[in-house]
């Protein structure tokens, strides 16, 4: 996508003068591209990992080992986010730490490149290290190019940054997907690095369009402070390394001792997190209600992220092995499915912004809590819809690729009405003390819900089966239904937050 950059006919100096980009400061071009590219690596790369998880000539594993592999990665990268804004608060600030980040993914990508089982872990590793310094970053970076939250222009600054994310999104896996199914596993990541390249060197570049406080270090560390971290930091490296080098060298290793640790984490950080924020005796009561309020919100979120993250992996896996991927006799790579989500998004949320707005007008918009009960019900249906392209697989048969696309279209529309609105209602019901922390709080939803999915693959639970699926459609029905019934009590606790 061209920059578009445009100049005023005025002379130099003059308000106004300065080249923008779509009306918007000139550093949102760095960075729309920037997040633009990142995401067409990152997309890529997921879209390939559980076919190449499972394909004989990749890591030839089980589909619930797959699962278990790409649940953990994802909850890691959300997991992340919350050391990479603490990293950029405390050490390095935004740009620095964004650089870094594009780095490490890019060298991510190129182990995932190398044709070793045991690189490929590495890879993946550093690839989520990266993903979470960087996103993180990258949007406080957009708004620091805006005159604070009243400027008129901040957000369409970030409406035009969300778009930069899909056509990234979009577009990897048409090309790395191909590729890495069609010619050579490790050439489509090895295409997701050069994404990530493309992508700092764009960022390299326009760093210089960016605002001076995407320089600044906000709190950085004391003296002392900066030894104690280290001194932790190499304290827990140092047990993490003899721990797994007695489990190795005694013959008793294996990926469960990876993954279950990882999985358990992201259980667990989550709920310490909210906890501890919930137990702070400094938030008044008025904040502490607003807290209430949101674990509902939370809870409500980890329940649609452990069904809609699936769409990656136990749908993508069942359409490896199990669909028709072809329309009108024209077959396509099963990573392609991947790209149906982010044109979906790019077509349905002017859509869904203009209905808020227009029933916001007539009185007749939806309270948050009943958009989330929305996005309950629908990945609940979209997970029922699921089970008749499970029953013709069952049949023998293979199921007809508009039934994933139909399963995809729902758990958009869900999505839809869950993942801006939480953004949202995050932002409003922040207690004070953590208004920069609670978007990190939010990413967290995410992983708990993608580390209930490894738990349950790491169990050894077939996540495909027709059961299962109908249980879980069942769960986030149920948990739909159920924060709809309180919708008037979390109301009360929301206080003047709608």
């Amino acid at each position: 996508m061209a920059s578009s950059l445009t100049k005023d006919s005025v002379s130099p100096g003059t308000p106004g003068s300065e080249k923008t980009f779509f009306g918007h400061p000139r550093g949102l071009a760095t960075l729309f591209m920037t997040e633009m590219w990142e995401r067409f690596s990152y997309y890529g790369m997921r879209a390939l990992l559980p076919l190449y998880l499972v394909a004989p000539g990749g890591l030839h594993l089980s589909a619930t080992t797959a699962t278990a592999i790409y649940s953990v990665y994802l909850s890691l990268v959300y997991l992340l986010a919350l050391p990479g804004g603490w990293f950029a608060d405390r050490v390095l600030g935004p740009r620095r730490t964004v650089a870094v980040a594009g780095l490490v993914i890019m060298l991510g990508h190129l182990t995932l490149a190398l044709p070793s089982s045991g690189t490929f872990y590495a890879g993946l590793g550093l690839v989520a290290i990266g993903s979470g310094l960087l996103k993180a970053n990258i949007s406080t970076m957009v708004g620091h190019l805006y005159d604070g939250p009243d400027d008129p222009r901040r957000d369409g600054g970030f409406t035009v940054f969300y778009i930069g994310i899909n056509l990234g999104a979009f577009a990897a896996p048409l090309i790395i997907g191909t590729i890495g199914e069609n010619v050579d596993w490790h050439l489509g990541f090895a295409l997701a690095a050069l994404g990530m390249a493309l992508g700092l060197a764009q960022f390299l570049i326009g760093r210089r369009h960016l605002d001076a406080r995407s320089d600044l270090v906000p709190t950085p560390l004391s003296a002392a402070e900066k030894v104690s971290t280290l001194r932790k930091a190499a304290l827990w490296a140092g047990v993490a390394a003899v721990f797994y080098g007695i489990v190795g060298f005694s013959g008793h290793y294996t990926l469960n001792w990876i993954l279950v640790p990882l999985t358990l984490i992201g259980l667990i950080i989550p709920i310490m997190v909210i906890a501890r924020i919930k137990r702070d005796k400094e938030l008044d009561q008025v904040e502490q209600s607003k807290m209430s309020a949101y674990i509902w919100f939370f809870i409500a979120a980890a329940v649609f992220w452990m069904i809609y993250d699936q769409g990656g992996s136990t749908l993508s896996i069942f359409a490896e092995s199990s669909a028709e991927n072809s329309v009108f006799g024209w077959e396509f790579p099963v990573s392609w499915y991947q790209s149906v989500n982010p044109v979906m998004i790019m077509a349905l949320a002017p859509v869904f912004a203009w209905a808020w707005l227009a029933m916001n007008r007539s009185g007749r918009e939806p309270s948050t809590i009943v958009k989330f009960a929305s996005g309950l019900l629908l990945v609940g249906a979209s997970f029922f819809l699921f089970l008749a392209p499970l029953s013709i697989a069952e049949g023998g048969h293979k199921a007809a690729a508009l039934w994933l696309v139909a399963i995809y279209f729902v758990q958009t529309v869900g999505e839809l009405t869950i993942s801006p609105v939480g953004l949202s209602v995050t932002t409003k019901m922040a207690p004070a003390k953590y208004a920069s922390q609670m978007m990190g709080v939010w990413f967290l939803a995410v992983t708990a819900g993608d580390a209930t999915t490894g738990l349950l693959s790491i169990a050894g639970v077939g996540l495909n089966g027709m059961g299962v699926v109908a249980l879980e459609a069942t769960l986030a029905v149920i948990a739909g239904f159920a924060v709809y019934m309180y919708r008037n009590k979390v109301k009360s606790l929301m206080g003047d937050v709608r």
